[in-house]
């Protein structure tokens, strides 16, 4: 009797043609569906970029400032409304508010004077600066209320030429005024300093022996009528642009520029 031979484990048998051509298909089908789905990922990716693009160039179109109003944004010496033109100086003052918040002075973009630099006090906060160099030389308080008013006058007859006097009023600049310190503010192209009394508000920029008075102060009236404060008139602010060798070279014309200059501030 003949038994069928077989082959043994580790014999090795040969595969038939048409299972290497399946084999070979599936691989590829592999490859083609490995290709499509990198594409579709890259095109999905280009789409979101191109829609990322699209949606930050439409926000930066859409948040885009009217060219009136980004004119207004523009950084400005002293936080003015507008620029100085050459050769002018910017300044900005701020009178106290009421006794709790002091006074604040800013010339050619530098806080001089303000409760932060602690160098502001009650009565009349007065910083002395070069109308030719721009340079701050002093910075002083004096106790208007029960201060020594002699020392006022000292100082302000001690100013020498060429000085812009830059004035502030905190709590009361007025119980200790007298005669002889009102004629010498007067001298300085002050209009006010006449009339000027208890806790008054009052801004002022000048210099000595103006041959007219100057453009740039600021005044209200103690009046418990209208005051915005329990017992203070509101506080005044006085910014503008002064020539850089004083207010002796501005003309009749051009003070009234300035003043008006003032007005629309205040009116804005």
């Amino acid at each position: 009797t003949l038994t069928p031979s077989h082959s043994s484990p580790g014999q090795n048998e040969s595969v038939r043609p048409e299972f290497q051509e399946e084999t070979n298909t599936g691989r590829a089908c592999k490859s083609i569906r490995g290709l499509l789905h990198l594409l579709a990922l890259i095109f999905c990716l280009v789409i979101t970029w191109v829609f990322v693009r699209s949606y930050i160039n439409f926000n930066m179109k859409t948040n885009r400032l009217p060219r009136w109003m980004a004119s207004r944004l523009v950084k400005t010496k002293c936080g003015l409304s507008k620029s100085c033109p050459d050769n002018f100086f910017a300044f900005k003052i701020s009178s106290g508010a009421a006794n709790v918040v002091g006074p604040s002075m800013c010339f050619e973009g530098q806080t001089i004077m303000s409760p932060v630099k602690n160098n502001v006090g009650r009565g009349l906060n007065i910083a002395l600066v070069n109308g030719t160099t721009g340079k701050v030389m002093t910075q002083k308080y004096f106790d208007m209320y029960s201060g020594d008013a002699s020392l006022l006058v000292k100082f302000l007859k001690e100013i020498p030429e060429d000085m812009l006097v830059l004035v502030a009023s905190y709590d009361d600049p007025g119980t200790k005024m007298n005669d002889e310190i009102r004629k010498l503010f007067s001298n300085l192209g002050s209009t006010y300093a006449k009339q000027l009394g208890f806790r008054d508000s009052w801004v002022f920029l000048g210099a000595r022996d103006l041959s007219s008075k100057s453009p740039f102060e600021e005044f209200l009236k103690n009046n418990p009528d209208v005051n915005k404060y329990d017992g203070w008139p509101e506080l005044l602010e006085l910014e503008g642009c002064v020539p850089q060798k004083g207010l002796r070279l501005l003309l009749p014309d051009l003070g009234v520029r300035a003043q008006a200059h003032c007005e629309l501030d205040r009116q804005e």
